[in-house]
């Protein structure tokens, strides 16, 4: 098989590889004004729970550098740049120039600046130094990469000897009876509240899908594993609709 032959998932779709990152761009350059609203109206505002526990997991101390892969509209990139002060450095990065924007101008509204840098970079081969950061992290955007294992790769590489990633991801419902709820919400309500609130259905089938074919929480924690990581451990959040795994770097 070619490299141009070969196919990756887009949702449920199987596309060639090389437009899966055109077709994300595509989805996430839709719905970027709208990304915080749509987060707090899809998780009835739960995912600010999800983020506060990554941030205390996290263990950020004052001066560390900490790099946000798929930072988007800076969440986690706000909090961390209050933990690390101005000693400390936090790098938000994203491959799409629409969730970046959004993010600076987010951030700047709210009197963050001078410790934070904004990066437009792919997951895939991070643009940064090897062993230079003391944290990373990635919200919701793992699923989306082409190449998981590369991406991971490219985590540890930039992380420092006793550094930690974390990510923050959609994963298995563990409760029972969940997961039929969970389906029904997701196909049926989700792409109406995305339709009415963006304008854009598509978007939200196609995050649907996305969550239905990422790795669940055992295989994800194999791969970092496999990617060099160690004491790699997850905790599940709401009944395993979202799941955080942490892993070191030593």
């Amino acid at each position: 098989m070619t490299e141009q032959d070969k196919t990756t998932h887009f949702g449920y779709q199987q596309v060639p590889e090389g437009e899966k990152a055109e077709r994300v761009a595509g989805v996430f350059h839709s719905v970027a004004q709208k990304y915080d609203v749509m987060n707090d109206l899809m998780s009835f505002g739960i995912h600010r729970l999800w983020k506060r526990f990554t941030i205390e997991r996290a263990g950020v101390r004052r001066g560390q550098r900490v790099l946000d892969v798929a930072g988007g509209t800076g969440d986690l990139a706000e909090s961390f740049a209050r933990l690390v002060g101005p000693e400390g450095e936090v790098v938000l990065s994203d491959i799409n120039g629409s969730m970046l924007e959004v993010g600076r101008e987010r951030l700047a509204d709210r009197g963050i600046a001078g410790n934070v840098t904004f990066t437009q970079a792919d997951a895939e081969c991070l643009p940064f130094p090897d062993n230079h950061f003391d944290c990373v992290t990635i919200a919701f955007g793992l699923r989306n990469v082409t190449h998981k294992e590369a991406a991971l790769a490219s985590m540890f590489r930039v992380l420092k000897p006793g550094g930690r990633l974390l990510i923050l991801e959609f994963s298995k419902p563990t409760t029972p009876g969940l997961s039929p709820l969970y389906d029904a919400y997701s196909f049926s309500v989700l792409p109406m509240i995305g339709q009415a609130v963006t304008g854009d259905r598509a978007s939200y089938q196609y995050l649907a899908e996305s969550i239905r074919m990422h790795p669940d929480q055992e295989t994800l924690k194999a791969m970092m594993e496999e990617a060099g990581f160690e004491r790699c451990e997850y905790f599940n959040l709401t009944g395993g609709i979202v799941a955080l795994h942490r892993g070191f770097k030593f």
